[in-house]
Formats: C-alpha cells, structure tokens, sequence
C-alpha cells in the first residue's frame, strides 16, 4: 500500500470519528478562534520532563478535557463552549501536540496518564471529572487507573481499553504512521492545525514517527 493511499485512508477516518466542526477548525484558525472562547488562565507545567500546555475555562466542577491524537483542545470547538457554561473546564494539550513540546521522551499513555495528576496538583485540582477522545481517552482511562483518588467520574468516548477494541481497518494506519508521511500531510488538516501553534512545528515528522511507534 502506497504512503498515498494510507493518508487518505488516514484522513478519512479522521473525518469520521471527528466532527466536521473540529475538522473545519483545524482547517481554519481564526474559525477555531471563534468557536472555541478565551481562557480564564492558561501556562505551561513542566511534568516528568514534559512541559505540558494547559487552559482554564469557565467556573464550576472542575473538568478536566483530554483531545484525540494529532490534535489538542481546541479541536473540541463549540463543546468546549458549552462545558465551560457550567463547568470550569481544564484543557491539557498531551505531549507532542498543540502547545506542548515533544522533547525527548517516547508518547506513552501510561506516561501521560501519571503526567496529567502532576498537572492537576500544580494547577491546584485534588479532584476532577475528567473526559476524554479517542488517545485523551487512553490517557484518561490510564490516570483513573493510576490516580483514582483524583478522578471523582470518568467519560471516555471513541476510546477502545485494548488493540483488539479497535477497527481491524485502523491497525495498517497506526502501523505505518511515520515521518514518511509528513511532505504528503502538508495539505491536510491535522498538519495544518498542527503548525499554526506547535512550538516546533519542525517537528512534525519526529511526531509522526513517535505516534507509529
């Protein structure tokens, strides 16, 4: 299979497990902009050598959001809106992606769910919701399991808890997903939305190869 076809497949599964919102937002900033409002608080907290982005929305119980893989908060656009309506909402960009660094350490679920109640202690949260997409699920269902004194409810959607919970057709992709894809992504919304605010945009073949592996 060329390095082509895996793209489109790629960006076709995007579109169906993304909402055509976080699709358009990511294809446009200053939509994004729009739908998305403006942190109360935001920074950056340097965990286990990860120097994590975060923001604060709203006022209420607090809610911690976790994004999907080759995204960050904002991709959650006019449901971010509507959380922070009646929830004070704390938005994490995971390692690698948005406004959080790569650095040198391999992306592993089990890492950032530790990394997340770190965060949380340094923002000041005992104890929080937390919900999150599809990799922001992995990493929220790791940081229930490892910090469960924390977590007061658990939502986790298009999250499969094993290998085999996923779409046999999803295995080839996250296989093959390298820098060799990086020149042909240019193009796409995940690249687009990507270097509009990563730190290193640079980096975005050495992301692709640590989301393969």
């Amino acid at each position: 299979m060329s390095v082509k076809t895996l793209i489109a497949m790629f960006a076709t599964v995007v579109a169906t497990f993304a909402a055509p919102t976080i699709v358009h937002a990511a294809q446009e900033r200053p939509a994004m902009q729009t739908a998305t409002p403006k942190p109360t608080k935001s920074g950056h907290a340097a965990v286990n050598g990860v120097n994590y982005y975060y923001a604060v929305y709203g006022a209420g119980e607090p809610l911690l959001l976790l994004h999907g893989g080759m995204f960050h908060t904002e991709m959650f656009g006019p449901n971010l809106t509507k959380l922070a309506q009646s929830r004070q909402v704390i938005g994490v960009d995971l390692q690698g992606h948005g406004r959080t660094p790569l650095g040198d350490r391999e992306i592993s679920l089990v890492d950032m769910g530790n990394d997340m109640a770190g965060v949380l202690k340094k923002l000041g949260y005992d104890r929080v919701d937390v919900l999150g997409y599809s990799m922001g699920g992995g990493v929220a269902f790791q940081f229930a399991a490892q910090h469960p004194q924390m977590v007061r409810r658990l939502a986790l959607v298009s999250t499969p808890y094993a290998q085999d919970g996923f779409y046999p057709e999803m295995l080839p992709l996250q296989a093959a997903m390298s820098a060799a894809m990086a020149e042909q992504m240019k193009e796409t919304p995940i690249y687009k939305s990507y270097v509009a605010i990563a730190p290193h945009p640079e980096e975005f073949p050495k992301l692709l190869d640590q989301m393969g592996a």
